[in-house]
C-alpha cells in the first residue's frame, strides 16, 4: 500500500510539472501563432463523444475512434470489434465525416462549392470562371497492443490528400479596352497533394484505482507545398490523464461513473492548450458531457449527450463557435 502511494505521488508530480507550465504559458500568449500548417481538417475533433469532452481523450481507451486521438486506446476494446461513424457540421458550411473499424479508420472533408473568380477591369472588378469543389480525406491503418496489463502502445499510418481545385496561371482577356467582358484560361495548375503521415501513442494504467496516463503524437509527416511556400501538417504532442472520480468516493460505481479527462497539448501552429472533459454516466445508458479548451480563438466550451443500449450508442456534441455560430457533431457506435 505504501509503495502504491509513492507511485501515485510521483505520477501526480509528473502530471503537475507538465500541465502547469502549459497552462501558464498559454495564458501569457493567447494570441501567439507559432508556425504555419496545412490540411487543418486533421485537427478537427471527429467523434461526438470525444468532442463533447473538449477532445481530452489521450488517456482513455476502448474505442476504434481512439485512432483520432491516441492509437494505443485500441488495445483494449470493449468487445472483439468496434465500429464508429459520424459527421461534423463544421464552420463555413464545411461538412466532415469519419469512420473507424477496430484497426482501420478514415476521415473525409467536404468543403462545398466555391465560386472561382479572377481580377478584371470591369464594373464588378472580377470575372466568374466557374466553380471549384475542394475536398480532403485521410485513410489509415492502425495497430495497438497491450504489452502488459498496465502498458499499451499503438500506431497509425495514413494517407492524407487535399485537393483545392485548379488555379489559373495565365488568362487572355476579351472585350473593349477598359471593359473586360470575358477571359480564356490559357494555363492552369492542379492544387492537389498527397502525403503519408503517422500517429503513435501509449497508455499506462497506474494501478491506482482507474487512474490512466497517456501520450500521443499526431500528424507526423514531411513538409509539402503547392506552389511556392512549403508547410507541415498540424503536428501535435499530447499528454493526458483520466480517472473515474467516483473511485475516490462512496458512490455506487456499478450504477454511475464520473470520468475526468485532462490533456496538455502542444500543437505546432498555436500556443499550448489545456483540454478538460467531464462525463457523467448513469446505469451505462445515459451520459451527459461538458468539455473545455483554452486558450482558443472562437470556442472554449462544448456540451454533449449520449445514449447507449447494450452494444449500440448514439452521441451528440454541441460547440458554440463565436462569430461562426455553432458546430454540431453526430456519432453512432457499435461493438460486439
Amino acid at each position: 500500500m505504501r509503495k502504491s502511494r509513492q507511485i501515485f505521488r510521483k505520477i501526480l508530480l509528473a502530471v503537475m510539472v507538465t500541465l502547469i507550465p502549459s497552462l501558464s504559458g498559454a495564458q501569457q500568449r493567447t494570441d501567439a501563432k507559432l508556425a504555419q500548417t496545412g490540411m487543418k481538417f486533421l485537427s478537427v475533433g471527429m467523434n461526438a463523444r470525444q468532442a463533447a469532452l473538449g477532445d481530452a481523450f489521450t488517456a482513455a481507451d476502448g474505442y476504434s475512434a481512439s485512432l483520432f486521438y491516441n492509437p494505443a486506446g485500441m488495445a483494449r476494446l470493449d468487445g472483439n470489434a468496434d465500429f464508429s461513424l459520424g459527421s461534423v457540421n463544421w464552420i463555413a458550411d464545411i461538412k466532415q465525416y469519419h469512420m473507424s473499424l477496430a484497426m482501420k479508420a478514415g476521415e473525409y472533408a467536404d468543403y462545398g462549392t466555391i465560386e472561382a473568380t479572377i481580377l478584371a477591369n470591369n464594373s464588378q472588378g472580377f470575372l466568374d470562371i466557374g466553380v471549384i469543389k475542394p475536398n480532403a480525406y485521410a485513410v489509415g491503418l492502425g495497430y495497438a497492443r497491450a504489452l502488459t496489463d498496465k502498458f499499451s502502445v499503438g500506431g497509425n499510418v495514413k494517407l492524407v490528400r487535399q485537393d483545392l481545385g485548379n488555379g489559373v496561371t495565365q488568362a487572355t482577356y476579351s472585350g473593349p479596352a477598359g471593359a473586360v467582358t470575358g477571359a480564356s484560361l490559357d494555363g492552369q495548375n492542379k492544387n492537389a497533394l498527397d502525403v503519408i503521415a503517422f500517429d503513435f501513442g501509449l497508455l499506462y494504467r497506474t494501478g491506482y484505482k482507474s487512474l490512466t496516463l497517456g501520450m500521443a503524437v499526431r500528424n507526423f509527416a514531411r513538409e509539402v507545398k503547392y506552389q511556392k511556400e512549403s508547410f507541415q501538417l498540424p503536428l501535435a504532442f499530447r499528454l493526458g490523464v483520466s480517472m473515474n472520480v467516483f473511485d475516490l468516493t462512496g458512490f455506487d460505481r456499478e450504477k454511475q461513473a464520473l470520468l475526468l479527462t485532462v490533456d496538455a497539448e502542444h500543437p505546432r501552429d498555436f500556443p499550448e492548450q489545456v483540454k478538460v472533459g467531464l462525463e457523467y454516466v448513469f446505469m451505462d445508458a445515459i451520459a451527459a458531457r461538458v468539455g473545455y479548451v483554452g486558450p482558443a480563438d472562437e470556442h472554449s466550451l462544448s456540451y454533449g449527450l449520449g445514449f447507449q443500449y447494450q452494444h449500440f450508442a448514439v452521441d451528440y456534441a454541441y460547440t458554440p463557435f463565436g462569430i461562426f455560430n455553432y458546430v454540431q457533431r453526430f456519432s453512432v457506435r457499435m461493438w460486439f
